[in-house]
């Protein structure tokens, strides 16, 4: 008895310090969806010059400079992109991908959208500021 109230009161304590049953992240923010190719104008919205052979991509919620794994789920290449850009604003579609990320996986332009999983593997270790206006 002694032995289970110690467990108890451990995986209360890390799920307190951490936030969360799991340890590592990575589980946690893993999602399936679609994916496609857009070609944008001159400057992202993190204030970047936009890149279409760049390992970049757009995305709704994630920081800029997250760097995430996207999985193209039938050939099961992998492209990490760094979000730099919001979107996509196409409802059902989770990521928009740079020409040359898409590319790398797979989508051309005559495939623009498959499903693709991404996983989300840390930030950009490069420090990018936003151009003023």
């Amino acid at each position: 008895m002694k032995y289970f109230s110690f467990s108890i009161a451990a995986l209360l304590a890390a799920v307190f310090l951490t936030g969360s049953l799991f340890t590592t992240t990575a589980f946690a923010k893993a999602s399936v969806g679609k994916a496609s190719i857009y070609w944008q104008g001159r400057v992202t919205a993190n204030g970047e010059a936009y890149n279409k052979l760049g390992m970049t991509a757009a995305h709704r919620t994630l920081p800029f400079g997250t760097l995430v794994r996207v999985t193209h789920l039938r050939n099961g290449k992998q492209v990490v992109v760094r979000i730099n850009d919001r979107g996509p604003f196409i409802r059902g579609r989770i990521i928009d991908l740079s020409l040359g990320a898409g590319r790398r996986i797979g989508l051309t332009k005559r495939i623009g959208v498959s499903r693709v999983r991404l996983e989300v593997i840390g930030r950009s270790k490069t420090k990018r500021r936003r151009k003023r206006r």
